[in-house]
């Protein structure tokens, strides 16, 4: 039986180190912003073999010999190795005029990367050139650009992630070796309401909402979009009675559902707060997931009905979210515009869920001193 020894990390030499404006100098090579933070994490959080690649065009054209090559890659190896990051490998391509994913699969085969040994359905190339994307699609395996630059439609059906940030790469590798979660469904079901709920905290933003009430979609609909909490919800309420039942349902849902994704809270940011502008009113929000509900609301509506729905409700909404997802909430908004009152608190609190739910890739801790929360 082939021994299994985990996915591998190819990583280009140039998402690593800085570019130059003069040619390289070996002895002095600039590293990425946290790319040492960011793969210590990778390294003390998942079992990924690194192999560096060092693929030799921009070097190539600058005359650099073959044995310059090589330590370059031993000086990379031997500094990130000072930092308890050891490369199980590098690999240069010695004889490439421009990029040429074939020949560095042929490497990688030489090399014994291909044989069977190792979990390439959960391996990753991370790259700085879009040259990268090919590699990764004829390995068919993922890949991550270490790029800012605006990819073609072609390009980006290969990329799983797009970023100039080693944090946030750790936090992507770390979350997908973990195969964290935090998802949540719920169903609930009253002799007033059936709710159906799936929610994905770690999402787009995509939400597919139907309450029926087509205000209160809307704004369920900013949540979403604002927070990017995937939501996928159907609420079948007994509207012809009242709109109360429907809103304080899904409220109750909602939070619920978020409370159980958070899960045990560790890493977690806890707080988020947000100011957010539309047209003459600004929103101010801040959200606590402290384990202790309550609700301050400010916000002065004098309309009775926004479209078909009753403003007193969102008060109730918030409050009711407040209760079942345990969270302190504040919600405060200037006067003008009634529409623009109300939606730009619903985008302010979906900021700051945003802010509050992020995980820190960087830190296992619950974010409290009392050791519970």
């Amino acid at each position: 039986m082939k021994e299994n020894k985990g996915p591998i990390l190819f990583i280009e030499c140039d998402s690593l180190i800085v570019k130059p404006n003069k040619p390289f100098n070996f002895r002095n090579l600039n590293f990425q912003p946290s790319v040492f933070r960011g793969l210590t994490t990778i390294v003390d959080s998942s079992n990924f073999n690194l192999v560096l690649l060092l693929c030799c065009d921009d070097l190539d054209k600058q005359g650099i010999s073959q044995e310059k090559k090589v330590s370059m890659c031993d000086e990379i190896k031997e500094t990130f190795a000072r930092e308890k990051i050891f490369f199980e490998k590098s690999l240069v391509d010695y004889e490439i005029e421009d990029m040429c994913p074939k020949f560095t699969i042929d490497n990688l085969k030489v090399n014994g990367y291909l044989n069977g040994n190792y979990d390439l359905d959960n391996s990753f190339i991370i790259g700085a050139n879009k040259e990268n994307i090919l590699l990764a699609k004829e390995l068919k395996i993922n890949s991550i650009l270490y790029s800012s630059d605006t990819l073609e439609q072609d390009e980006s059906s290969q990329v799983i992630l797009k970023t100039n940030d080693w944090c946030e790469i750790a936090n992507f590798l770390v979350k997908s070796e973990l195969k964290v979660s935090r998802k949540s469904s719920i169903v609930r079901e009253t002799k007033e309401t059936k709710i159906k709920l799936d929610i994905n905290l770690d999402g787009t933003g995509k939400s597919n909402i139907n309450t029926n009430i087509k205000f209160f979609d809307h704004m369920l609909e900013q949540i979403s979009r604002h927070s990017d909490i995937d939501i996928d919800l159907y609420c079948d309420g007994d509207i012809d009675v009242d709109e109360h039942h429907s809103v304080e349902d899904v409220a109750i849902a909602l939070g619920s559902a978020i409370s159980a994704a958070i899960g045990d809270k560790k890493g977690l940011t806890r707080y988020g707060f947000n100011n957010l502008v539309m047209d003459e009113v600004i929103a101010t929000g801040a959200i606590d997931f402290s384990n202790r509900p309550y609700l301050v609301y400010n916000v002065p509506i004098t309309r009775e009905y926004i479209g078909s729905f009753p403003t007193e409700m969102f008060e109730h909404f918030f409050k009711s979210f407040s209760d079942s997802s345990k969270s302190t909430l504040h919600l405060s908004v200037s006067e003008g515009n009634s529409h623009h009152m109300i939606e730009a608190v619903y985008k302010c609190f979906a900021k700051c869920l945003k802010q509050a739910l992020y995980v820190y890739p960087f830190s296992n801790k619950l974010p409290t001193t009392k050791g519970v929360l």
